[in-house]
């Protein structure tokens, strides 16, 4: 206790990127009065440092930076971890939202930015990714071409390792969770996508990501017409059922 008050622990760890001061500063305001833990980073080569020592929770990242931008950023945090990435940027424009979530992002927030939108979405990230490391230990799905150790997160296709982004693993656990089964773009969306944020659209574009990704696993996952999409656990007849 402190002066007859209850103690808070922060919630959880953000690391906030941008060359900008001003906004860097407004960030920390906003976090650190929702009780968080704020670390800074200048740039994206500072950024990358930053994510080696500190393993934050989640990264909020600016679109545009000096330097290292915050696509190349984001490109090479995705090679070296899984932690859920929030982009900042000041275009409104659809193209700049799904070139941010194809880059492997998984939400985006237009500047500016209300502060309790930012946090809500922010918690959102943190909530989901605490979810899927909680999945149980040793969980594995395995039907002799696909493995999926859900513990590790390693995913292969015929002993070979597959590097998937955050999301995509989240929306190929979706499938092996229920294999054969119909899963309707919005039942992907809830078990890839924080809440609200994913679109039929999106759905599509991560479906062919994962096809191209997992090469003859990818020919399993097929588009049922009017329902959704299922994988197969052994070879199909094809990527899409007309009947």
């Amino acid at each position: 206790m402190n002066g007859g008050g209850q103690s808070r622990q922060p919630r959880a760890c953000v690391l906030v990127v941008d060359d900008d001061e001003q906004i860097r500063g407004l960030l920390r305001k906003i976090y650190e009065r929702a009780h968080w833990t704020v670390v800074e980073a200048l740039d994206g080569r500072d950024a990358l440092r930053l994510l080696y020592s500190r393993r934050p929770d989640v990264v909020v990242l600016d679109v545009n930076m000096h330097g290292l931008d915050g696509w190349t950023t984001l490109e090479r945090m995705r090679e070296i971890a899984e932690v859920p990435v929030l982009m900042l940027t000041a275009h409104d424009g659809e193209l700049e939202k799904v070139r941010a979530l194809r880059a492997g992002a998984d939400d985006y927030v237009t500047k500016p930015f209300g502060s309790q939108e930012l946090l809500a979405r922010t918690e959102a990230l943190v909530r989901r990714a605490g979810r899927d490391s909680g999945e149980p230990r040793g969980e594995r799905y395995d039907d002799g071409l696909l493995t999926m150790d859900l513990a590790t997160r390693i995913v292969t296709v015929a002993a070979h390792e597959v590097a998937l982004t955050p999301l995509e693993f989240r929306l190929l656990g979706a499938f092996a969770r229920h294999p054969d089964h119909v899963l309707s773009a919005a039942q992907l969306i809830e078990h890839a996508w924080e809440t609200g944020t994913g679109t039929r659209d999106q759905v599509k574009i991560y479906v062919g990501y994962l096809r191209r990704k997992l090469g003859p696993a990818g020919e399993r996952i097929e588009t049922v017409r009017g329902f959704g999409y299922r994988y197969r656990s052994r070879s199909g007849s094809g990527r899409e059922d007309t009947s």
